[in-house]
């Protein structure tokens, strides 16, 4: 059976250093993704549509991995790769502390070999087996280039991100670089860790932040 090693390909992306922030190239990569939104007085950890819209990419996750790798035919294994989530607002600027106004595009990348057409293979499995649901027929395989950002690994609860934001930021202004996030950009977490498994203060999120050059001094 022929395996793609997805976490060993793209580790540099999804297992960065904590103790170093980077600036990295993210190439045009292929994404489940679903398009919602966190309900006023909420927040992540307690929205139902949030909460749904996880349930169904890792559903429709685990469902295209499973398809490959059981078929008759040049079987391929693959891992699923963690949940991503991109952040943004629509009333002015981004504020990590205030929760209840962000939109969000989670997602879930895949490998090249699903076409939109086993894609729709799957959704439909998982309707047949799960039920409908808004956010499973939301969901849309697509590709996303996020280009030059600025990254670290973040350990610790959500709630001590804007410190480590803090030193990205920093990074960025020592190395000619300009944070992107706001009309242009989105901040992009990746979760490693399990909040439900993992005690806060062990807990692991990639944080991303897209960048342009403002120097030619820098990287």
């Amino acid at each position: 059976m022929k395996t793609l090693d997805l976490k060993k390909q793209f580790k540099h992306l999804y297992q960065p250093s904590a103790k170093k922030i980077e600036a990295v190239q993210v190439p045009n990569l292929q994404f489940a993704m679903i398009d919602g939104a966190i309900e006023k007085g909420s927040e992540p950890g307690k929205s139902p549509s949030f909460a749904e819209a996880t349930q169904a990419l890792y559903s429709l996750s685990y469902t295209l991995k499973f398809m490959f790798k059981k078929r008759k035919t040049d079987p391929i294994d693959y891992p699923v790769m963690a949940l991503e989530g991109l952040w943004w607002v629509e009333d002015g600027f981004f504020d990590i502390t205030v929760k209840d106004n962000w939109f969000y595009t989670l997602m879930i990348m895949q490998p090249d070999i699903v076409t939109p057409e086993i894609f729709e293979e799957a959704r439909e499995q998982v309707r047949k087996k799960k039920g409908d649901s808004e956010m499973l027929n939301k969901a849309r395989l697509a590709y996303f280039e996020e280009g030059l950002c600025v990254q670290t690994m973040h350990i610790g609860p959500y709630a001590t991100e804007p410190d480590t934001i803090e030193r990205m930021k920093e990074f960025m202004a020592e190395n000619g670089l300009k944070d992107n996030v706001g009309p242009n950009g989105k901040h992009h977490e990746i979760y490693i860790s399990d909040p439900r498994k993992v005690s806060p203060d062990k807990m692991k999120t990639v944080l991303r932040h897209p960048v342009i050059k403002v120097s030619s001094s820098g990287i």
